[in-house]
């Protein structure tokens, strides 16, 4: 697993989410952990490598 820290859309917190370099791209949504709001994460991975990562505010 590979923890990565981000500042969360909402609260602006830095927070830190694990992910699996084993998937090559995905998309998901979790809550932040501060402020429970959803966030939609995309992920890439390329030889074991961070490619990209988009956290982003779900507007409701």
């Amino acid at each position: 697993m590979f923890e990565h820290f981000f500042q969360c859309p909402y609260c602006w917190e830095e927070i830190s989410v694990l992910l699996d370099p084993s998937v090559k791209r995905q998309t998901y949504i979790e809550d932040c952990e501060n402020c429970c709001n959803p966030i939609e994460f995309t992920v890439a991975f390329h030889d074991g490598e961070l490619m990209e990562f988009v956290a982003d505010s779900i507007e409701q």
